[in-house]
């Protein structure tokens, strides 16, 4: 438990350090989301579902496959190669310009954002942070998605 308080507090510390008060929002797990460690390390998390549902992200890894070559799981957790795939669609198309590495930063919401204001009803600033309205035009996103799988 000692260990588990620790790792908390190391995530979010580094994710204040690194990109400040306002993102912190996009570096926290829910109960639902998987968080990773190799020995005493803290790694990326390996599933940002983004407020999404399992339901809703299988959703999404559906249209993945179907438009992006996606060839993972169908498992409704958006883990690393999930958002690889999303990278490689925002860039081709909404400008996102970072690593295609599956990481889930500002660069790749602020793309997602564009993506969103386009065909989902985002109006909310393309700020690279998920929140309220973000996540909700992302979950319209994700229903619109169901007819892949």
């Amino acid at each position: 438990m000692k260990r588990m308080k620790a790792l908390v507090t190391l995530t979010i510390a580094g994710a204040m350090t690194l990109g400040g008060p306002a993102t912190v929002g996009t570096a926290t797990a829910t109960a639902t989301e998987r968080t990773a460690v190799a020995s005493d390390s803290v790694t990326p998390l390996e599933v940002v579902n983004l407020g999404l549902t399992t339901r809703e992200a299988m959703n999404v890894q559906c249209a993945l496959r179907e438009y992006n070559g996606y060839t993972g799981a169908i498992d409704g957790l958006l883990g690393p190669e999930s958002w690889k795939a999303f990278q490689g669609l925002l860039q081709a198309r909404y400008g996102y310009t970072g690593a295609i590495d599956g990481i889930v930063g500002p660069g790749t919401i602020s793309a997602l954002q564009r993506a969103l204001q386009q065909y989902f009803e985002y109006d909310g600033a393309i700020d690279g942070i998920a929140g309220p309205q973000t996540t909700a035009a992302f979950k319209r996103a994700a229903a619109d998605a169901a007819q892949y799988c």
